[in-house]
């Protein structure tokens, strides 16, 4: 169902999940860490992203859902997060020079974000997974109107990145 690669982190974490996907797009390579390619992605989040992240928040705030905020509540000149800093909208719970996985849970949703990266030369894939395991009802319906719109949401994301 997923399709994470088996040499991404977040694979460990996808067993049961009721959500997964995965998006890779090669970029050109200057010795970046998958953390500085995930800041770079949320310094660039395509406007109507903003705005459909705004809309999610209003909404999900009146069904009793979680406020997340928006992808632009991070310092994108800050690179010195570690593991347990709130990053954006997410929280790191693991970092290595090639990947970085992102978390956000409550009681309806696990959220997993990773960012890993493999240099090949002067070029790199930039392999963008995400993990969700639904907790309750509320959850499903979340991911029911989410989930399609997440397809869409991390490659205008990635398409963001420079071009080979």
């Amino acid at each position: 169902m997923d399709g994470i690669p088996n040499h991404v982190m977040l694979k460990q974490y996808s067993d049961a999940a009721s959500f997964s996907d995965n998006h890779v797009r090669e970029i050109p390579y200057d010795g970046e860490t998958a953390m500085d390619i995930y800041l770079q992605v949320m310094n660039s989040t395509p406007k109507w992203v903003g705005v459909l992240m705004r809309l999610r928040n209003r909404i999900a705030s009146a069904l009793g859902l979680k406020h997340l905020g928006n992808f632009e509540n991070f310092s994108p000149d800050k690179t010195d997060y570690k593991v347990g800093d709130r990053v954006g909208i997410f929280t790191m719970i693991y970092q290595s020079p090639v990947e970085v996985i992102m978390e956000d849970k409550d009681k309806h949703l696990d959220v997993k974000v990773s960012f890993h990266i493999a240099p090949n030369g002067d070029r790199a894939t930039v392999t963008a997974s995400t993990v969700v395991h639904e907790k309750n009802r509320l959850g499903k319906l979340y991911m029911f109107f989410v989930g399609p719109a997440h397809k869409l949401i991390v490659p205008a994301t990635l398409n963001k990145l420079p071009k080979l």
